[in-house]
């Protein structure tokens, strides 16, 4: 005598995101655009360890007169070395870009899967939520936000996150209204698998191509509204070295002494063109693993 067993299904496109990375590292374009990102992150990340070998001062030390262009980069407006406030403003920046990227994914992602899985009135009262926020614009809001809270590090990575939210929760609930009608869904439901596991462990691998894609598009816009706030004043706070508040703080006497200015935008201008890169590869690469996936 034999015993039927039922296993739970299989997700269809387990492996999507492995060959969503296959595809991008075959792409010239995406080399090109790790490269020059990897190079600005190494500045980042290793810039302040070495400070002591390269330079000698710290940060916030005074070395000389204002905008000084002796040396291999001169001073800043205080007397301060430019390349040790460069090699020390570039962390902060990306962390806290991260990490506003990271929270906009989560918050928009969750609210996204949730309003195209339940559909009804939870998608409904989502969507025009969602919409509200759409109207407002993204820096205008944080503004409004930083001047009310003030220009602290929590505020900066809360403001530009919940800004980012609205928009992820639109590409998300798009690309999970395509994948709740398979046919790996109704199976897991008839399998009575709770709802969570199914948006977990069926829904969201499958719509990581997109959401991969708006990963590199929020970070990239991180960055820009990070440099701006802090171009504003309303970013980070002196004497904390910064690549924003470099440019704010030594555009004044860019004829004189340009490298305060220059090494930053530099490389925030190459970071910027580096996720570019690495986005556009990544949305051709989504684009052909679904054309495959198709045939």
């Amino acid at each position: 005598m034999s015993v039927l067993t039922s296993a739970p299904p299989v997700t269809q496109n387990a492996v999507a995101p492995q060959g969503l990375l296959r595809r991008l590292f075959r792409q010239r374009q995406a080399k090109v655009g790790l490269a020059l990102t990897g190079i600005i992150v190494c500045i980042a990340l290793f810039g302040p360890m070495i400070l002591p070998w390269v330079t000698g001062y710290t940060s916030t030390e005074f070395v000389g007169r204002p905008f000084k262009p002796d040396g291999l980069f001169g001073t800043d407006n205080l007397g301060r070395d430019v390349l040790t406030r460069f090699l020390d403003g570039g962390l902060r920046l990306l962390l806290f870009a991260s990490l506003a990227t990271l929270l906009g994914m989560v918050i928009g992602g969750m609210l996204g899967m949730l309003a195209a899985y339940r559909g009804g009135w939870v998608d409904s009262l989502i969507m025009r939520t969602n919409d509200i926020f759409l109207a407002l614009p993204q820096l205008v809001f944080a503004l409004l936000a930083i001047t009310v809270l003030g220009p602290q590090n929590w505020v900066l990575v809360t403001v530009i996150g919940v800004t980012h939210a609205p928009r992820i929760a639109r590409v998300a609930r798009a690309a999970t209204a395509a994948v709740v009608t398979e046919d790996y869904i109704r199976a897991s439901e008839m399998y009575a698998v709770p709802k969570w596991k199914i948006v977990v462990q069926d829904v969201l691998p499958n719509i990581t191509g997109p959401l991969m894609v708006e990963l590199g598009l929020r970070l990239t816009y991180s960055i820009g509204a990070l440099a701006s706030l802090s171009f504003l004043g309303l970013g980070m706070q002196p004497p904390t070295a910064d690549w924003g508040l470099m440019i704010n703080e030594n555009r004044i006497a860019l004829a004189v002494q340009p490298w305060g200015v220059i090494l930053p935008v530099l490389a925030i201008a190459v970071l910027t063109v580096g996720t570019n890169l690495i986005t556009d590869s990544l949305a051709r690469a989504s684009a052909n693993l679904n054309e495959g996936e198709s045939k």
